[in-house]
């Protein structure tokens, strides 16, 4: 069976756009795949996190994994922290980067062209621990966002530089970004991404919001003046944003979506999306509750590690041997 690997970095509470562009994809390919899936914290410190607030976005994180649908039974289930040979060979891949291809990837040039100062080193080097997060358990398939794909494609590039330079070590894995939900926008600024980060903004949608607040934001998401129920992504991003929503969660291609509800106006149109979003919510936080009251949590990550531990130190000592680290065999 293939093998497929994801994760979400928790750096806040998780939202409608983490759930259609990732989690709702989990569930459906830990059927056809063997699912490795793991929450990023590590990734998550590259920039200063309270660590109270940390502890609660992970714990959450992992509940609404499982509550979304993830099964510990067909999917490996872990803590990325748990599973300490990811950073190990992060550095050594590290160390078959080069700057120029940092210098290039999307988040760091961004903030590098504002002019934004106190940057970590671990920001700027993220990257190549992501390759590792995935090379480690020679995944076939990457499941990203459009945004994320860049990453996987640098991860490609390690692979096969490293390959070249020491032998055939690594699978080159590819990235499968989904046609319709891969980049869920802000319902208050459609120009821009669903952001966790973006603390009280009525445009974000989190999967534990209230749900009346969820409604809410919904019925106050910016469309525009044409009042046609079109999807044109260019003139009108915000209705568009919401035809994908609920394309993605009805199931639905976006033309039948749009043919559906072509004679409704924005209003109207919008309390379809709003009940679809709180029906989904409802079903989601009812099933997080049973699990954040229980001790499931702490066995599904303890099972986890140790599966996803036994195939990463399986690899870490073949890449050690193979770049000269280990001066016996082992």
């Amino acid at each position: 069976m293939e093998r497929m690997l994801s994760g979400i970095k928790p750096s806040g509470q998780l939202t409608l756009g983490n759930y259609i562009g990732a989690l709702r994809n989990f569930v459906k390919y830990q059927d056809d795949y063997e699912m490795i899936v793991f929450i990023a914290n590590l990734h998550c410190i590259t920039v200063y996190q309270d660590p109270k607030e940390l502890r609660k976005n992970l714990k959450d994180a992992v509940a609404l994994y499982l509550a979304c649908g993830l099964d510990p039974e067909k999917a490996i289930i872990f803590l990325q922290s748990d599973v300490m040979e990811h950073a190990q060979l992060g550095h050594i891949l590290c160390c078959n980067t080069y700057m120029g291809e940092l210098n290039r990837m999307t988040q760091y040039k961004d903030k590098a062209s504002k002019g934004e100062t106190g940057l970590t080193a671990g920001f700027y080097v993220y990257p190549t621990l992501m390759a590792a997060d995935i090379l480690i358990y020679d995944a076939d398939y990457v499941p990203v966002g459009e945004d994320q794909k860049q990453h996987v494609e640098l991860a490609r590039d390690i692979a096969n530089r490293f390959n070249n330079r020491y032998s055939e070590t690594f699978r080159v894995p590819e990235p499968v970004v989904q046609k319709v939900g891969a980049r869920i926008m802000s319902l208050s600024d459609p120009n821009k991404k669903m952001s966790k980060s973006d603390h009280g903004d009525k445009g974000c949608i989190y999967l534990l919001d209230d749900l009346n607040v969820a409604r809410k934001k919904v019925m106050s998401a910016v469309t525009d003046s044409i009042g046609m129920i079109n999807f044109d992504p260019v003139n009108q991003p915000g209705i568009s944003n919401l035809i994908q929503i609920m394309a993605s969660l009805n199931g639905e291609s976006i033309e039948k979506v749009v043919e559906k509800y072509k004679d409704c106006g924005y209003g109207e149109f919008k309390k379809a999306v709003a009940d679809v979003v709180c029906d989904t919510l409802s079903k989601i936080q009812e099933r997080y509750h049973e699990i954040i009251n229980s001790n499931e949590l702490e066995k599904v990550l303890e099972e986890g590690a140790k599966k996803a531990s036994y195939l990463a130190h399986k690899k870490l000592l073949k890449v050690q041997r193979k770049v000269g680290l280990d001066i016996f065999k082992k």
